[in-house]
């Protein structure tokens, strides 16, 4: 009786094992069934933001299901990425995962998440440049300007950006230290609120994305100085680089993409692969996308993790070159 009992447990067992087996994989099939929600882990109308509202349209058309943006901004992505880390693994979850998050392993202690081994990096979205932007009244009108002005008022100056760690953040601390003259930082919660403070008169320079910057310079806001770049951007093609206004050695680029959590199956990160490629390799998406200044560069879930790593490997390098400790 007792082996009987044990068999028929065995055998019970096994044949749950395998309903569940053939539940999850039906699950995975019917992907997606019901909405996602997509996190972007920055203030709503930043860089980010738009092009996650612009890519999750094209996206959802796709997969027949509606796509919910969700801003959770704070602690420069930290918070964001943080809740997406914890969230279920069933791929109704994303991330925006960008090269700030790549770049907060190193300016936090303690992030609350690990980029490389909570997530799997889908897929990359876009790219940007950055470009120093002063208020057009101030007085400044080249690089050589600002730096004179640095000099002359050593410390006095304040300079905006979308918070500690963020390329903003990196990218005038490595001007300070290349030009050898010392600023004020106040960081704010993004790249919006940094450009509006710079426009505002609230501080008096800003490293800041094209992206979000681009509609001030149009509108006569924000006057552009020089982007950070090997090249100039096609949307501020009169803009010299910073290299050619004669500080040669700073190039940063910003760039984000999709993830989701650790664990999601492959079928469905699949499809959420394929879904991303279809919507990137539309006209009317390259084109609203790169409306705001960024460039569209699609790559491959193994190119975006690598490009990812190595932003953790050049954040350690330009911490030590602009002397910036972990928070």
């Amino acid at each position: 009786m007792t082996r009987i009992t044990r068999a028929a447990i065995s055998a019970f067992l096994a044949a749950g094992a395998l309903l569940a087996a053939a539940d999850g994989a039906h699950a995975q099939q019917d992907f997606p069934s019901r909405p996602i929600k997509w996190i972007v882990p920055y203030l709503a109308g930043t860089s980010p933001d738009i092009t996650v509202r612009i890519t999750g349209d094209a996206m959802s058309k796709i997969l027949g299901q509606p796509i919910v943006v969700e801003n959770r901004g704070g602690v420069a992505g930290n918070l964001g990425a943080q809740l997406a880390a914890k969230a279920p693994a069933d791929g109704y979850t994303w991330v925006y995962s960008s090269s700030p998050m790549a770049t907060n392993m190193r300016m936090y202690r303690h992030p609350g998440f690990d980029v490389m081994k909570d997530f799997v990096h889908v897929g990359r979205i876009m790219q940007s440049d950055s470009v120093i932007v002063v208020h057009p009244d101030a007085g400044i009108a080249t690089v050589k300007d600002l730096v004179e002005r640095l000099r002359k008022n050593p410390g006095k100056l304040a300079y905006a950006s979308g918070g500690v760690g963020s390329p903003s953040h990196m990218g005038a601390e490595l001007l300070l230290a290349a030009t050898k003259t010392k600023a004020l930082h106040v960081p704010y919660k993004g790249a919006s609120e940094s450009t509006n403070a710079v426009a505002g008169k609230q501080v008096d320079f800003a490293i800041a994305l094209v992206g979000p910057s681009l509609p001030h310079i149009q509108g006569g806001k924000l006057k552009p100085l020089a982007v950070l770049s090997s090249k100039r951007n096609a949307r501020l093609d009169k803009v010299p680089t910073l290299a050619e206004a004669g500080v040669p050695g700073i190039a940063l680029v910003s760039f984000g993409g999709l993830a989701v959590p650790k664990g999601t199956p492959a079928p469905v990160v699949n499809k959420v692969r394929d879904a991303l490629t279809q919507a990137l390799a539309m006209p009317d998406v390259r084109e609203r996308l790169e409306a705001t200044g960024a460039s569209v560069v699609p790559s491959t879930p193994e190119e975006f993790a690598q490009s990812l790593q190595a932003e953790i490997a050049l954040t350690e390098k330009l911490m030590k070159v602009a002397n910036i400790e972990a928070q």
